[in-house]
């Protein structure tokens, strides 16, 4: 199994193969390989529905802290800012993390409080390329991947190392995948995980009440944004000055350096602002 980017380079010397993949792992979890590749589907059935039941519905989590959010983006008309694309991808990122927040059915990938990033880039990029189902689903193999090497060094956990390991590396597999999709090169893929990722190193992990919702909610759609914006500069031949491999490190030095108070316990940064506290003064939750 590879434990290191600049392995997973040397095996994917021109292009991915998410066959090989698929294939590894397979054999690691002793399950048949078309087996395994129809539970990916279902996955992504799941990712789907996530979004058809987020997009229509307005109604408010318990907290009422979200839920109402993705009814004004489809009632925003056409504000010409950002492309179709980008438009659909901050739509569905928002319509499945409020599914979330609602306490709905959706698809860690990698976490709950990150799973619209993923999902909204990549049906976003269906939609308006014309992919298939299984062009899809051989892109989230490629996600898969990034995020298990990943995870072997810095845990897909807030408690662990703040956002960054949440929100930041969904990101990151989000950008792998839309890079695979448009043809770019195995450098291509890894280059555009380097970018999104340094770019969003200490992003803390501070949740209102404790809650999947402020700010986890609103990072979504822009972190979406975050790995288009990576893949469109890798895509055009822009590299990170530093390797995947360090950047992971860095990463990983960032959340060990980084307050406890700032990893999931809510004791700092927006948590603890006057409007936050007020929230739990007025009661919004029982």
């Amino acid at each position: 199994m590879l434990s290191t980017f600049e392995e997973f380079k040397n095996k994917f010397q021109e292009f991915i193969d998410p066959e090989i993949i698929l294939k590894e792992q397979a054999f690691l979890c002793d399950i048949k390989q078309d087996e395994l590749k129809n539970k990916i589907f279902d996955i992504f059935s799941s990712m789907k529905t996530a979004i058809k039941n987020g997009l229509n519905s307005n109604e408010l989590s318990k907290s009422g802290l979200s839920g109402d959010n993705t009814s004004k983006l489809i009632n925003n008309g056409n504000l010409g800012l950002i492309s179709n694309f980008s438009k659909k991808a901050i739509l569905y990122s928002f319509a499945t993390i409020e599914e979330n927040a609602r306490m709905g059915k959706i698809a860690a990938c990698p976490t709950a409080g990150s799973s619209g990033i993923v999902p909204g880039v990549l049906v976003a990029y269906m939609e308006e390329f014309n992919k298939t189902d299984n062009e899809i689903v051989n892109a989230l193999i490629v996600a898969g991947e990034i995020g298990r090497i990943v995870s072997d060094k810095v845990p897909p956990a807030g408690a662990s190392a703040g956002c960054q390991a949440e929100c930041g590396l969904a990101s990151s597999m989000a950008s792998a995948a839309l890079t695979f999709l448009s043809g770019g090169n195995t450098d291509m893929v890894l280059n555009s995980v380097a970018l999104a990722l340094k770019n969003i190193l200490g992003l803390t992990c501070d949740p209102v009440l404790g809650l999947v919702e402020v700010p986890c909610v609103k990072r979504n759609p822009f972190l979406a944004q975050h790995a288009i914006t990576a893949s469109y500069l890798a895509l055009s031949g822009i590299k990170s000055k530093i390797p995947l491999d360090e950047v992971v490190d860095a990463m990983k030095e960032t959340g060990l350096l980084m307050s406890p108070k700032l990893k999931e316990s809510s004791e700092a940064g927006l948590a603890v602002v006057k409007s936050a506290l007020s929230f739990k003064k007025d009661n919004i939750i029982s």
